[in-house]
């Protein structure tokens, strides 16, 4: 009998060893192609790479119509996207504030609803200069591509340009036509723009900002208001809060931004947001000499929670916008306001229903304490319209705010 510490023939370990490499060799090939398979390329030196979304059966597109959103439709990304949004590994290794080796460049998820559009944007001469595509690239933006890629390109600039005027004369004066690239616009010089109130017919956003010394001067200039009036002042608002707690905020949709030069008037900085609107706001707004930020009211206020001492919103804050990305909104201004901060909500416009059925209780829903409401009729156009105004200030309580 054979004994069982007797070593194994050589033909035996043989087989054993052949046996034990092709299982690993069969492992690896199927994880390999599985992986593959079911992974997007990302490859940043190819020039188109094909982008798999997928969808849960309940947004399945049934129709055939090739929707991007149906399952696994198929997308063709420009390279620089891909190369700008793909996954960076850190050269320092992981790091604990990201808790990740990669960092992952923000972008906005609609850019992708929109490949031909965003193939133009990103198609450009690395290390050269932009196309001169500013209205385009609003267009893309505000359809949801926001915020757009970065580019490894230089912007167009305008050859001859000149210093800003010091401040304070800045703050009151046209700045020099050459501190704009005109192309995107239908005036080409700031004149034009001044006077377009009285020589251009149709509408256009601010259409009489640009006048500094028109209705531009007037405004948030008094010191009292009358009673029950829609105009507060900015005086009887900071009025509400100790002396200098009100120090930093932000206006919404500020025009050339004369409501952030009356409040720096009063030592409180305002950021104010803007949109290029068939006219450079962010440029005036900058050579006035207070802060522009290019964003649109869909995207999230880039700042921390419970920080500001006030936020402004004058007309911008209306009926055009959805009520659920409205409802979204006022939240975000209520999460940025620190404890006792202020909402400004100036000339909010809807028309009578609305404002009982919609927008009344949406605003009340947020939590906000209110200090003034006032509610008045727009009777420009008509009262069978009933169109209406709501002027309201708003705080954010000092204690239990959530």
């Amino acid at each position: 009998m054979d004994s069982p510490n007797q070593p194994k023939s050589l033909s035996t370990n043989l087989f054993y060893l052949f046996l034990l490499l092709s299982t690993n060799l069969l492992t690896l090939f199927i994880s390999s192609t599985f992986y593959s398979s079911s992974s997007c390329s990302l490859n940043p030196i190819s020039s188109t790479t094909t982008f798999t979304k997928r969808s849960s059966p309940s947004t399945t597109d049934s129709d055939g119509t090739g929707n991007p959103d149906t399952p696994q439709a198929t997308i063709d990304l420009p390279s620089e996207f891909l190369a700008f949004s793909s996954g960076q590994v850190l050269p320092l290794g992981f790091n604990t504030n990201f808790d990740s080796d990669t960092f992952y460049p923000s972008v906005g998820q609609a850019c992708t609803r929109f490949p031909d559009e965003l193939s133009r944007f990103m198609s450009y001469k690395v290390n050269g200069s932009c196309p001169d595509d500013e209205l385009f690239a609003q267009k893309l933006l505000l359809k949801g591509c926001e915020p757009l890629p970065r580019r490894r390109c230089r912007p167009a600039a305008q050859p001859d340009y000149v210093e800003p005027y010091p401040l304070p004369t800045s703050l009151w004066t046209t700045p020099p036509n050459s501190s704009v690239v005109w192309t995107a616009y239908t005036c080409k010089d700031y004149t034009c723009l001044i006077n377009r109130v009285k020589t251009q017919k149709g509408f256009d956003d601010c259409k009489d900002c640009f006048d500094l010394h028109g209705r531009e001067m007037n405004r948030w200039a008094s010191r009292q208001s009358i009673e029950g009036s829609l105009d507060f002042t900015i005086d009887e608002v900071l009025a509400t809060k100790k002396p200098g707690t009100i120090r930093i905020g932000l206006d919404i949709g500020g025009g050339v931004a004369t409501f952030a030069v009356r409040m720096r008037e009063r030592n409180i900085t305002i950021i104010t947001t803007s949109m290029n609107l068939n006219g450079p706001f962010n440029n005036f707004i900058a050579s006035r000499g207070v802060m522009p930020l290019y964003i649109s009211i869909s995207q999230r206020l880039p700042f921390f929670d419970n920080t500001l001492d006030i936020v402004h919103s004058m007309h911008v804050l209306s009926n055009w916008i959805p009520s659920t990305l409205l409802h979204f909104l006022m939240f975000d201004i209520y999460r940025v306001l620190r404890p006792g901060g202020l909402f400004w909500l100036d000339h909010f416009f809807c028309v009578e229903d609305q404002f009982l059925d919609v927008y009344k209780p949406l605003i009340e829903s947020v939590g906000f304490i209110k200090l003034k409401w006032v509610v008045g009729k727009k009777l420009d156009r008509g009262a069978e319209l009933r169109e209406m105004y709501l002027s309201a200030l708003l705080e954010k309580p000092l204690k239990n705010s959530w």
